[in-house]
């Protein structure tokens, strides 16, 4: 994908290469993303990082995001699993296992029950964050409502490993960074699992 950030401003040069990828995204046959997000979710599988994580924060796939179904759905698995519901302008984050159902929530996106429990930051140890683009350097382009943006600088959560999630064509070699942006700590597609340069 030809990117060309010589003009407009981060935030207008975000919108525009947002939309250009959610719409490629949006076009992927079934059979490829079915493919490439079963691709990702092996590499995943066979990380340190997945490996030592007993507690992981992750999302419902919407909108042809990479699935990470699954990873959820492992025989004999030990782990816990943390999904978010957005309430106002914040993520609240409850624990979810298989045999739970999910809802449709704010945006359309699909939810864990309100009554679920909530996480504790502190048992976290892996978040699987959503992206419509990453970057090299382990920036991440996301939907614009600035929700992990805001969960990833909060204190509570400052630490704890985030890999982005993203289709290999979305890996780019820059994206335009705003002050308060963070680098994530790796970068999973279905190409494999990347530390930022």
């Amino acid at each position: 994908m030809r990117l060309n950030f010589s003009e407009g401003d981060p935030f207008s040069q975000k919108a525009a290469l947002r939309r250009s990828l959610l719409k490629a995204r949006q076009k992927m046959p079934q059979e490829t993303w079915r493919y490439k997000s079963d691709r990702l979710c092996a590499h995943l599988q066979s990380s340190i990082w997945l490996a030592e994580a007993k507690m992981i924060l992750a999302y419902f796939s919407f909108r042809q995001e990479p699935d990470l179904s699954p990873l959820l759905y492992l025989p004999n698995s030990q782990r816990q699993w943390g999904f978010p519901r957005c309430v106002d302008r914040t993520l609240i984050w409850h624990l979810w296992s298989p045999e739970q159902t999910y809802q449709p929530g704010a945006y359309g996106i699909p939810e864990p029950a309100v009554d679920a429990p909530t996480v504790n930051p502190a048992d976290v140890d892996l978040i699987l964050v959503p992206c419509v683009a990453c970057d090299v350097k382990g920036y991440r382009l996301g939907y614009g409502g600035g929700f992990y943006d805001r969960l990833l600088s909060h204190s509570a959560w400052d630490g704890i490993p985030t890999v982005g999630i993203v289709f290999e064509f979305a890996r780019l070699p820059y994206l335009p960074v705003e002050p308060w942006d963070r680098p994530l700590q790796a970068i999973c597609s279905e190409a494999g699992l990347t530390l930022p340069k």
